[in-house]
C-alpha cells in the first residue's frame, strides 16, 4: 500500500472559544453531508461517539486508541480514514492529548440517501456484461491509508465545507461522489487482489491481478495487459482505472514495492540486488519510487529492519 499521506492541518480552535477539552466540536453544516471537526487537550478514555448517518472520518493531528466492530483497539493515526455505518457506535481513547499536543480529526456524515445515490451511479456506469458485481462500501474492509488521491479529496472537502462560496454544495458534492468511488475501488482492489490466486479464472479482474503477480519480476508493459484480456490498449487502461482507481502501471510499482521490502529483509540481499529481483531496470528509478510510496529509501527502511533485530 501506498505511503499514508497526511491531511493539511486545520488550524486549532482558540483557547477562548474552547467549549470542553474532550472532543470540542466544530460544525460545517451542506445540502448532502455535515462536517465535524474534533479536537481533545486532555486525557480522555472510553469517550462514545455516534452518528445518524454514514460517516467517513481522517485523522488529522495526534493519536487515538479505537474501539469499534467489536474488534481489539488499535491506533488511529495521522494519514488514517476509517469508514463506520450509521448508528454504529465507537468508543475512543486519547492517551497522549495534552494542551500542546491535541488530536485533531474530521468527521464527515454523509447522507444516507446521497451514498445511495452514487452507488447507483456506479453499478449504472462502472459495470460491463463480463463484469458485472455490485458495487457498495463494505465494512468489512473499515480502516484505510489515504494515499495521495484520497488525501486531495478530502482536503479539498474540508475547504470547501468551510468555505462561504456561493458554489459550496456544489463543489462538495463533487467532491464526495469522487471520494465514495475511491474507497470502493480501493475496497475493490484489496479484495480482488487477496482472490487473485484462488480465483484467477472467474474474470478479467481476477485474472489480470494473477498474471501482474506472476510476471512481477519481469518488464510488464500495459500492452502486453491489454492483449491479455483482449482488449486494445486505450480501453484496457480505462477499464483498469474505473474498476481499480489506479493505473496498471502504478498497481505494478506498489507490488513490486511490496516485493522489495521483503527483499530488504533479508540481510544478504543489496539494495541494487533487490531492485533488479524486483523487475526495475533503474536502481535509481527503483529508490526514487520507494522513497515516493514509503517515505524513506529502501537502504533506510533496510537499516530499520537490521536494527530491530539487534
Amino acid at each position: 500500500m501506498p505511503i499514508k499521506s497526511y491531511l493539511t492541518k486545520i488550524n486549532l480552535t482558540h483557547p477562548k472559544q474552547l467549549q470542553t477539552l474532550v472532543e470540542n466540536r466544530r460544525v460545517f453544516n451542506m445540502q448532502n453531508c455535515e462536517l465535524n471537526v474534533f479536537e481533545t487537550y486532555q486525557n480522555a478514555y472510553h469517550i462514545p461517539l455516534t452518528f445518524n448517518d454514514l460517516v467517513i472520518t481522517s485523522m488529522v493531528r495526534g493519536k487515538k486508541m479505537m474501539h469499534l466492530y467489536d474488534e481489539p483497539a488499535f491506533e488511529y493515526l495521522p494519514g488514517e480514514t476509517l469508514i463506520v455505518p450509521a448508528n454504529k457506535s465507537m468508543v475512543i481513547d486519547f492517551p497522549e492529548a495534552d494542551m500542546q499536543n491535541p488530536t485533531q480529526c474530521i468527521a464527515l456524515a454523509i447522507d444516507a440517501s446521497y451514498v445511495k445515490q452514487t452507488m447507483n451511479f456506479m453499478n449504472s456506469y462502472y459495470n460491463t456484461e463480463t463484469d458485472n458485481h455490485e458495487w457498495t462500501l463494505q465494512f468489512s474492509q473499515y480502516h484505510f491509508s489515504n494515499d495521495n488521491e484520497i488525501s486531495d479529496i478530502i482536503n479539498k472537502l474540508i475547504r470547501v465545507c468551510s468555505s462561504g462560496e456561493l458554489a459550496k454544495d456544489i463543489f462538495a458534492d463533487l467532491a464526495m461522489k469522487e471520494l465514495l468511488i475511491r474507497l470502493v475501488q480501493s475496497q475493490y482492489l484489496k479484495r480482488i487482489s487477496a482472490e487473485k490466486d484462488s480465483n484467477n479464472n472467474q474474470g478479467k479482474a481476477h485474472f489480470i491481478l494473477h498474471y501482474i503477480q506472476e510476471h512481477l519480476t519481469e518488464k510488464i508493459a500495459v500492452d502486453a495487459l491489454s492483449r491479455q484480456v483482449y482488449l486494445s490498449r486505450n480501453v484496457f487502461f480505462k477499464w483498469f482505472k474505473e474498476q481499480f482507481g489506479i493505473t496498471p502501471l502504478d498497481y505494478i510499482n506498489s507490488e513490486r514495492v511490496k516485493l522489495a521490502k521483503q527483499l530488504l529483509a533479508d540481510s544478504s540481499n543489496s539494495v541494487s540486488s533487490v531492485s533488479m529481483q524486483c523487475g526495475f531496470s533503474d536502481v535509481n528509478y527503483f529508490i526514487r519510487l520507494f522513497r515516493k510510496l514509503e517515505g524513506i529509501t529502501p537502504k533506510a527502511y533496510k537499516d530499520c529492519i537490521m536494527y530491530t533485530r539487534q
